[in-house]
């Protein structure tokens, strides 16, 4: 058996941006196969990572080629795991239960990039991914930074919210968070955000209808009661979605305040 985040197979993928690379990274966790894109700026150097947690489960919200490399186009090394049972990855997309043990076991496979400061390595998440981040930050000591953008802090909540969602999450999870309490509340992270030891940035639109603007209130609660380093860009004009000239905008903001981090 190889052991946790230990790389399988590589191979390389079709890049939107002449200045990136992109690979297709196969990783070991927890005894699946799970595949991942990996970004690395052409331009040789020693880059901080980025772990980049995609929002959505299976087809919906899959990770893009365009968006990894504009992270990667800032200055950072990004592996964006697409979760076990995606993309012809092994076992099954468990919306943050044991699927989680994909994002812990992503930072290992960062690590392996000749290209990355080892000891700059921060999260960023988007929608589902945020409770992905939120866990994977919980789980290690080596994550220099957190940003969660329309992050899920309470798969509770997002049953409640989202009915459109409810099939899937009964079927994924096992039940209703009635008849399977238990599993819901393992999944929710905010009972353990006094593990983070990264600061957190959290970037949140308030018409938000996919993941409500609540989402992030409860983050922010649970993080200021513990008192941990935390911020908050909200946005009261902005959905789920932001504008692109703003996203691009936010994108660059956000990079940047990673950098500062921990220095």
């Amino acid at each position: 058996m190889y052991s946790n985040g230990a790389i399988l197979h590589r191979r390389d993928y079709p890049s939107p941006n002449p200045n990136v690379r992109l690979e297709e990274i196969t990783y070991w966790s927890d005894g699946f196969k799970v595949k991942g894109l990996l970004a690395e700026p052409v331009v040789e150097g020693l880059y901080e990572g980025i772990i980049y947690l995609r929002g959505g489960i299976q087809h919906v919200g899959m990770v893009r080629p365009s968006r990894i490399a504009q992270f990667a186009s800032q200055g950072f090394v990004v592996f964006a795991p697409y979760y076990r049972g995606n993309r012809g990855g092994e076992g099954r997309d468990e919306f943050a239960g044991d699927d989680r043990q994909d994002a812990v076991n992503a930072v290992d496979v960062l690590k392996q990039s000749t290209r990355v400061k080892n000891e700059r390595i921060h999260l960023y998440a988007f929608s589902r991914g945020g409770i992905m981040a939120l866990w994977t930050a919980i789980l290690r000591e080596d994550i220099t930074s957190v940003v969660t953008w329309a992050g899920v802090s309470d798969v509770v909540f997002t049953y409640n919210e989202r009915k459109d969602m409810r099939r899937m999450m009964k079927r994924v999870i096992g039940g209703t968070p009635n008849s399977m309490p238990d599993a819901y509340r393992e999944r929710t992270a905010l009972f353990r955000v006094d593990e983070i030891t990264a600061p957190v940035l959290i970037i949140h639109g308030m018409k938000d209808d996919n993941v409500s603007f609540e989402q992030a209130i409860l983050l922010e609660n649970a993080l200021r009661e513990h008192n941990k380093a935390y911020k908050t860009w909200y946005f009261p004009e902005y959905t789920h979605y932001f504008p692109a000239q703003h996203n691009a905008q936010i994108v660059r903001d956000l990079c940047n305040w990673m950098k500062e981090q921990g220095n």
